[in-house]
């Protein structure tokens, strides 16, 4: 599948937004812990990608009813849902001037979040959701280590948009709801 930049000025994909707040105190904070520990950029962005995978439980899998959306919540409160983990690592990225683009895939009627790094002149799908049985995503430029692979036999999908901001469906269903039982209800089915 072709990638396509939503927008084709890549320093878009370094900037700051409101979910993607990678300017605040926290994100820098984390950012140079894990820089300090990395000889370059490859190395910084797989362990960037480890941080959120592994160190912030995606709330379902961890039975939290907390919604997070904004990157430095993500980082403070350690959960989030796909979305939130994918702004956090974008902010990651992006605060060590690393491109970094939100992408979906739509996978059993329900939209996914992940994020896509610029390395070597071409972008790379990352997904940190978080392992669990039955879910082995794994950093990589070379192929992807996805959690899932759309069934395109049940109109799975993955969309090859990549956005400099998160989608606004997508923002507006996690800052709406109070909790993941309700977000559970008002997850975009599509984009």
């Amino acid at each position: 599948m072709e990638l396509i930049q939503q927008n084709p000025d890549l320093s878009a994909y370094l900037a700051a937004d409101e979910a993607v707040d990678h300017q605040h105190p926290r994100v820098r904070a984390i950012a140079q812990r894990l820089a300090r520990r990395s000889s370059d950029s490859y190395v910084y962005a797989q362990a960037a990608y480890e941080f959120v995978r592994d160190a912030i439980p995606h709330s379902h899998d961890a039975g939290d009813a907390r919604v997070t959306w904004r990157a430095s919540d993500v980082l403070e409160h350690r959960t989030g849902i796909c979305y939130a983990k994918s702004h956090a690592l974008a902010a990651l990225l992006r605060a060590e001037d690393i491109p970094a683009a939100l992408c979906y895939q739509r996978l059993d009627g329900v939209v996914h979040g992940l994020v896509a790094v610029r390395f070597r002149g071409a972008w790379h799908r990352q997904d940190a959701r978080g392992n669990k049985p039955g879910v082995d995503a794994r950093f990589s430029l070379d192929g992807e280590r996805l959690a899932w692979v759309p069934d395109l036999e049940s109109n799975e999908v993955d969309y090859p948009v990549l956005y400099d901001a998160p989608h606004p469906v997508v923002l507006r269903a996690l800052q709406q709801a109070p909790d993941r039982a309700h977000l559970w209800k008002t997850l975009p089915a599509a984009l």
